[in-house]
């Protein structure tokens, strides 16, 4: 790598009018730009390409045998590190609690999603296994999930009736086609799409789902059918117009069951020392309604009935004839898998110390389905609940998964029998969210309105629509800072953060904190001229001038520039010079620099005037400003200020092409050891003070 280049000192370049005296001359250190050599790329990103590619190329040299074992199964990274004592009791526990929770979920949310409540065990069984060796996770808890088996209820339902053998078989194709698109997704490291999609639209999303579940399990509770559907509209009419069938029996015991689990949570939750009574909320739920079911034979309470005994066969998925009907619900159900499952597998990580890769994250929950349709599984994904109580019970490794799938495993073989007089009352707690940003509640207000009235489909697509508009619209019309010298430093801050900044006479100094691209130039270039028009009322210093004669852009938050933007700068130059305005350019980056050398931008304002720092810029512009006001002193009323302007900007051009080159000024050969007495770069910029 070349040397770092050392602090170069550029003299003071005087400027004479034609009534004036030569000025007196003082030297400031500013610190030289390294520009790059525009013949060594052949594009403004092949150096980047070059080094990424590089880089790839020796991480590749570097990894060992069991590096590559670990990458493609992540497994082996907590096998390999076991700690047995330690770990293997707190698995344990946490295993077993989550597993005995998703018993009673599995078989709720099957039914939730149309499906027999054996479909639930078969897919928080084999899904488990698979992702405990493709997973990347060690907290987060697989299986059936409420939004997941409302998406396909919604969707299925269009299509056949749920009594329908093919209803089962969609499902399972439908598994096979989220778990191919999650694995092509995961291997393409394709998971930052769905960044674009704001969690309030999320969010809002998921509320709204959780009233239309809550609402469309209410026929367990009053003891008459409930037309199905995915608006809030047909079921609320289906409520009220089947109130004359109510039945109280399944009403009371649906009620103690809810008040118990809403009871054992809340003390769950908020006493540590009891914090297992949350996960074994549901099985006494269970226990005691099958009991009750049992013991009363209520006929007015619809029980699960009978379920098959023994472990999942494993058959081919078939009647592909609807796929293309079911790739809308593929596509959310794989986004609310990355933004809700990552998202927590993400959080959860960083709690317990250890790095987690998003897309091989994805990976596994695609494998997790793929191999999972092979059994009779439909869509999984990961739960918050079960991974909170997984998390917070203490689990550690994957193991934990491997002793939920086991339990479930036992529950598939021993307890099917049981289960066929378990009262069918399921809930869903809607979890509200008040987000702070008035942006992020609109987004979560537009998405829980538009999917509790129109749907599903209808809502997550308005929602995105929404969160790709704000995403647009900010970049669009990025915040642009104008900045000040905070006192006693050589740092320009935020006039607006930091009030006591103070700026320039003559000079502007502005931030761009964003890429420069085609659609955000018309929005940059009208604020620059705002800027120099409006006198800002701020405390201000150096040499009284009547106007803006330098604009500095501070580019260092800029990260990329296109064609679009060079040809807006270059318009921006044209139309400053022609009013006598120079633009300073400070701390661009590589590859914008490389972009705006290639284009003929550099050249075209002057090397001279690009500047490592914002405060280099400004002790250059000083000066230049105090020739100005010393030249139109000078000139008194012989000369108008706009022909003292045209004079001085007349010699600065001039000078470029002369003594003041900038090859000399990047060599420093034009330096005289006189020149080599500066001041302290950190005080205040000095200017020439009159005898």
């Amino acid at each position: 790598m070349p040397p770092s280049p050392l602090p170069l000192l550029i003299p003071h370049i005087t400027y004479s009018s034609p009534s004036s005296s030569t000025m007196p001359t003082r030297s400031v250190k500013i610190l030289q730009l390294q520009h790059p050599d525009t013949t060594s790329y052949g594009s403004s990103g092949a150096g980047y390409s070059s080094s990424s590619f590089s880089r790839l190329r020796e991480k590749i040299k570097e990894m060992t045998f069991f590096n590559w074992v670990e990458m493609f199964l992540p497994c082996c990274r907590w096998i390999r590190t076991y700690k047995w004592r330690e770990y293997l009791q707190v698995d344990l526990m946490a295993g077993s609690t989550v597993g005995i929770m998703l018993v009673p979920q599995a078989m709720s949310y099957a039914k939730l999603a149309g499906l027999q409540p054996i479909y639930g065990l078969y897919s928080g069984f084999v899904p488990i296994f698979i992702y405990a060796i493709f997973g990347s996770s060690r907290q987060i808890s697989i299986g059936p999930a409420a939004l997941t088996s409302l998406l396909v209820s919604n969707v299925l339902g269009k299509i056949v009736d749920s009594s329908d053998a093919l209803y089962t078989e969609l499902a399972i194709v439908l598994t096979l086609m989220v778990g191919i698109l999650e694995c092509i997704m995961g291997l393409l490291r394709l998971g930052w799409l769905i960044r674009f999609i704001s969690h309030s639209v999320i969010s809002g999303f998921t509320t709204a789902s959780a009233i239309v579940i809550g609402l469309s399990q209410a026929k367990y509770f009053l003891g008459y059918e409930i037309d199905r559907s995915s608006e809030i509209v047909p079921i609320i009419k289906s409520i009220i117009s089947g109130a004359d069938k109510f039945s109280w029996p399944p009403f009371v015991m649906g009620s103690i069951i809810l008040a118990i689990l809403q009871t054992m949570k809340h003390l769950g939750k908020s006493r540590k020392h009891l914090k297992f009574l949350r996960a074994m909320g549901p099985l006494t739920a269970v226990i005691l309604g099958t009991s009750s079911a049992k013991i009363y034979h209520p006929s007015s309470i619809t029980l699960v009935g009978d379920i098959p005994q023994g472990l999942p066969s494993f058959s081919i998925p078939k009647c592909f004839k609807h796929a293309k009907s079911l790739i809308p619900t593929t596509l959310v159900i794989t986004g609310v898998a990355i933004l809700e499952s990552v998202g927590i597998a993400k959080a959860l990580a960083a709690k317990n110390g250890y790095e987690l890769d998003s897309n091989q994250e994805l990976f596994g929950l695609g494998a997790a389905n793929v191999l999972g349709s092979f059994f009779s599984a439909y869509p999984t994904t990961g739960s918050f609940s079960r991974s909170a109580v997984n998390h917070e019970n203490g689990a550690k490794t994957g193991l934990a998964g491997v002793i939920t799938g086991i339990v479930m495993c036992c529950a598939l073989l021993f307890l099917t029998p049981v289960f066929e007089y378990i009262p069918l009352v399921d809930y869903e707690e809607a979890i509200f969210l008040w987000p702070v940003s008035k942006k992020d509640f609109l987004l979560w207000t537009i998405t829980a309105i538009t999917t509790l009235f129109f749907g599903i489909e209808i809502g997550v697509l308005i929602g995105v629509g929404f969160s790709l508009a704000f995403v647009i619209h900010e970049s669009a019309n990025p915040h642009i800072a104008v900045l000040g010298r905070l006192p006693g430093t050589t740092v320009y801050r935020n006039i607006q953060q930091y009030p006591e900044a103070y700026t320039y006479n003559g000079i502007v100094i502005v931030r761009i904190d964003s890429p420069i691209y085609f659609a955000n130039t018309s929005y940059i270039k009208d604020r620059l001229r705002e800027y120099e028009i409006v006198v800002d009322k701020l405390t201000r210093r150096g040499p009284q001038v009547g106007r803006i004669y330098f604009v500095v852009l501070e580019m260092s938050p800029v990260t990329y520039i296109d064609t679009s933007a060079v040809q807006a700068l270059k318009e921006l130059h044209h139309e400053y010079k022609s009013r006598h305005i120079q633009i300073a350019i400070s701390n661009p980056n590589r590859n914008v620099l490389l972009m705006l050398s290639k284009s003929g931008l550099v050249e075209l304002i002057g090397k001279e005037w690009y500047f490592v720092r914002v405060h280099d810029a400004v002790q250059v512009c000083l000066q230049h400003v105090e020739s100005i006001k010393e030249d139109h002193m000078a000139s008194g009323s012989d000369s108008s200020p706009e022909e003292t302007e045209s004079s001085f900007f007349k010699s600065l051009l001039k000078q470029r092409g002369e003594d003041s080159s900038v090859a000399q000024l990047e060599s420093g050969t034009n330096n005289k050891p006189s020149d080599l007495k500066h001041s302290d770069p950190l005080s205040e910029p000095l200017l020439f003070q009159k005898s």
